[in-house]
């Protein structure tokens, strides 16, 4: 399906209808198809203004730039710890309401062996419950195969926040922003879709410069040559 521009109310018919599976921006209605028609459809409605993207065959959602993120099961998400409560973490992920974190939901995590975060720590997590209803839950594991695959605390380093659009085009491993830094220095990154990026770099004048690029790539749109040009100027 190629990218178009939606509305609030815009009816989305998708080429392929076999587990679908749909991102922030996007509802699908119980009684929008009809199984036992021979021409069945499936319907899903836009619930946001944006650019409709899809990853795959049967993967799409609303690209937008808002502030605000919704949160959509299986996402990752750049998050702080704000509270302890019991067995479990209240974190900040941006959107409407707190996520919680199990203290348990960690690669290997016993009660007696898991790990202890405190207020204001960093996490890096996966989505693995969102409902409108509900407060958002969260994972520091992949939920297939167990394994953290760069999930948990985020140690040292610097949070970035940025438009949540250029969040999911950083997921893209043929984006240029970071596998031109990652040329010049070494660097660690996170990536969160709800428009936080954290990243280490050796030194801190690579730091400063990882945070000046991705403040120009989102709010003067820079292309990678311009990008190349600009990182010439800084001293790193």
């Amino acid at each position: 399906m190629a990218s178009r521009n939606v509305l609030p109310g815009d009816i989305v018919t998708p080429k392929y209808a076999n587990n679908l599976k749909l991102g922030p921006g996007l509802h699908q209605p119980q009684a929008a198809s009809s199984e036992g028609s021979e021409n069945h459809k499936t319907i899903i409605v836009a619930t946001c203004a944006g650019t409709l993207e899809s990853k795959g065959k049967n993967k799409y959602y609303v690209e937008t730039n808002g502030k605000r993120y919704v949160p959509a099961g299986q996402e990752p998400v750049v998050g702080v710890v704000t509270a302890r409560m019991g067995e479990a973490y209240r974190v900040d992920i941006g959107s409407a309401h707190p996520a919680t974190l199990d203290a348990l939901a960690f690669e290997g995590a016993t009660k007696r062996n898991r790990p202890n975060l405190r207020v204001g720590s960093l996490v890096y997590a996966r989505v693995s419950l969102a409902n409108k209803n509900l407060e958002p839950e969260l994972e520091c594991f992949d939920g297939q195969i167990h394994k953290s695959e760069g999930f948990g605390e985020l140690k040292g380093g610097l949070v970035k926040k940025c438009s949540l659009g250029l969040a999911r085009k950083l997921l893209d491993p043929d984006h240029f922003l970071l596998p031109l830094l990652g040329a010049r220095f070494s660097l660690d990154a996170a990536i969160g879709v709800n428009g936080k990026v954290w990243f280490k770099a050796p030194t801190v004048k690579q730091t400063i410069a990882i945070s000046r690029c991705i403040e120009a790539v989102d709010e003067r749109s820079l292309e990678k040559a311009e990008l190349t040009a600009f990182l010439n100027t800084l001293d790193v």
